[in-house]
């Protein structure tokens, strides 16, 4: 039984004397809420959307959506038979994009071997018990009641996709399934593939049978359930003091934001509640937190896609870093950098380092936290459409599979290609070419700019860099000048403009935020999919005629969140806001308080 539990910490938390500073920005958020709900401004439900998204916090980022809203062009129904939608996976992405979705517009199945949404952002509570298993599961079916139209799930996965004849092969999860009874396919109209990653192991040996992993609501029990038998075996009256360490000794694989956290929750639970139950083990208790990079919280865990040569968009400040480095030392969990781990056994860990060489330490538990990886139906799919030389599954920037009509993914299981602009080079200068003179006048690259800025938004970061700042103070002052603005480039002189532009492209992380948000998007994408072909929004076609049907996804990056135990917690904002400390942690257990209101009301 966890003594000091998320309510003994709330308690704790009022008694600060801070704590009223905390209160005023609730009260000011509640106010701009009611604005919201009955006054409707404009201004004001743009303004609390960014705050509501700043509010709603993830140990990797801020993540936020809510149910579909009405909208004027969700009238355009149909004519005929419903399409058949078919969804794979109830996690950030999946369950988000249901939420937003208008099931009346199409006949809409379900399947997933989980039949709950997990705001998996709290595992690492649940391993230590500050936060019940239940507190943080919604289960599907309540998202279902509340939707219009027809919408069916079953609790199954999908073990194969079949993109030529549009069918899906699924098994039930539920008992073994020895009889087969329990398979069967659906056929779809369209295809959301939100099926998320499992965890990397990266081939190394042991890792499988003898690690935890922390991706499930039942891996947080496990966990739970092994740190109390380590304990227990090491209260065993015949064992030695080595034998006693060697149960109590805690080993953490991956210095990301997971095995942080856990780190942290941890090392809270063994200091406020396993001492007072174990006082005897308190002093032969150590945690370590084994990163193969020169420091922790440096890099967000998911698929370095090489074939798309982008940069990772999520890094934690090197401020959260080394507060969080020098934190851990002052508790004494043991923070052992650029190790890397290469076989694991049931006695021990073995790591090399290039100065130590070799190392095997002995372990009574180890959680295996070190990115994800792709799922087995998910390489499957990728060698049927020709994408077996990447990581990950690739799509355009409306989140359509390359390669494949009418399927989509994302979350965790996919990854934008953003297009690059050299490769389209030839075809922007034409389109932007209206009098087709062979060279662009400022004027025609001004009439193009915000389609190409939306269409390829690397060209906004890098109109941002000094190579730049010639070209942006033309266009600035050619607003003024007739003659500046009829200044002529050729196709060479417009291709070194914009030779570098495509080193500013950006890799989304594997987040919850970024899940949620492709979710919210992709959902609103459907429900206005007639409206659309007939009235399209989207930028320009370069490689074509008329405009796309749909603006493309644009990630809105809204911060991230690192706590670090001894209710202190790290938070990073866009516009380099950094807060480190207690008043970080109570905006964290914000997040917390409003989650459980939401499932509450749900239920």
């Amino acid at each position: 039984m966890r003594f000091t539990a998320f309510s003994d910490r709330a308690a704790r938390m009022v008694r600060h004397p801070g704590f009223y500073k905390f209160a005023v920005l609730v009260a000011v958020r509640f106010v701009l809420s009611f604005y919201k709900s009955y006054f409707l401004f404009y201004f004001v439900s743009n303004k609390l959307r960014l705050f509501n998204g700043l509010v709603l916090f993830s140990g990797g980022g801020a993540v936020a959506y809510a149910d579909a809203r009405s909208d004027p062009s969700s009238e355009y129904a149909q004519a005929g038979p419903k399409k058949k939608l078919v969804v794979l996976g109830t996690g950030w992405a999946g369950t988000s994009f249901l939420k937003n979705l208008d099931t009346s517009l199409y006949d809409v199945r379900v399947v997933s071997p989980r039949n709950y949404f997990a705001f998996t952002p709290l595992l690492p509570s649940v391993t230590c018990g500050t936060v019940e298993p239940r507190s943080i599961v919604e289960p599907i079916r309540n998202i279902m009641r509340k939707k219009t139209g027809p919408i069916r799930f079953s609790e199954a996965e999908c073990y194969n996709i079949d993109p030529t004849n549009k069918k899906v092969l699924c098994r039930s999860t539920i008992g073994t399934n020895l009889d087969g009874n329990g398979e069967f396919e659906l056929d779809y109209d369209y295809l959301v593939v939100a099926l998320g990653a499992r965890p990397n192991t990266f081939n190394t040996p042991g890792v499988s049978e003898h690690c935890h992993f922390l991706k499930e609501v039942e891996d947080a029990q496990r966990i739970r359930r092994s740190v109390m038998n380590c304990f227990e075996k090491a209260s065993l009256p015949n064992l030695s003091e080595e034998e006693r360490k060697k149960n109590l000794h805690f080993v953490v694989i991956g210095g990301g934001p997971t095995g942080v956290e856990f780190a942290a929750e941890l090392h809270d639970f063994v200091q406020e509640d396993l001492s007072k139950l174990y006082p005897n083990a308190l002093e032969l208790v150590k945690i370590s937190l084994i990163e193969a990079g020169e420091h922790i919280l440096t890099i967000h865990g998911g698929f370095p896609d090489s074939a798309s040569n982008c940069v990772s968009l999520s890094r934690f400040d090197k401020r959260i870093t080394q507060f969080a480095e020098e934190k851990f030392q002052r508790d004494g969990i043991d923070v052992k950098t650029n190790f890397k781990v290469v076989k694991v056994s049931g006695d021990a860990i073995t790591m090399t380092n290039s100065s130590t060489g070799e190392v095997n330490v002995p372990y009574g538990m180890a959680v295996w936290s070190t990115g994800i990886g792709t799922r087995p139906i998910i390489l499957d799919f990728m060698k049927q459409i020709d994408q077996g030389n990447r990581r990950v599954l690739a799509t355009d920037e409306w989140l359509r599979v390359l390669g494949c009509e009418n399927i989509y993914a994302l979350g965790d299981c996919a990854t934008i290609a953003q297009r690059k602009v050299m490769d389209d080079i030839s075809s922007i200068f034409k389109v932007a070419d209206k009098d087709n003179s062979g060279t662009l006048t400022v004027k025609e690259i001004k009439d193009v700019l915000e389609d190409i800025i939306e269409r390829y938004p690397q060209v906004a970061l890098y109109l941002k860099t000094k190579q730049m700042k010639d070209f942006l103070d033309l266009l600035k002052e050619s607003e003024s000048d007739v003659v500046k603005e009829s200044v002529e480039l050729d196709i060479e002189r417009f291709k070194k403009a914009l030779s570098q532009v495509d080193s500013q492209v950006k890799m989304l992380p594997a987040t919850a935020q970024v899940a949620a948000q492709e979710g919210e998007y992709l959902a609103k994408c459907f429900n206005r999919m007639k409206f659309c072909e007939e009235n399209p929004e989207g930028p320009l076609r370069i490689r074509g005629e008329g405009r796309h049907r749909f603006k493309p996804f644009r990630y809105r990056h809204l911060g991230q969140f690192a706590p670090l135990g001894g209710e202190q917690t790290a938070a990073q904002l866009p516009g380099d806001w950094i807060s480190i400390g207690h008043s970080s942690q109570w905006l964290w257990y914000s997040v917390y308080a409003r989650y459980m209101l939401c499932i509450s009301s749900s239920m």
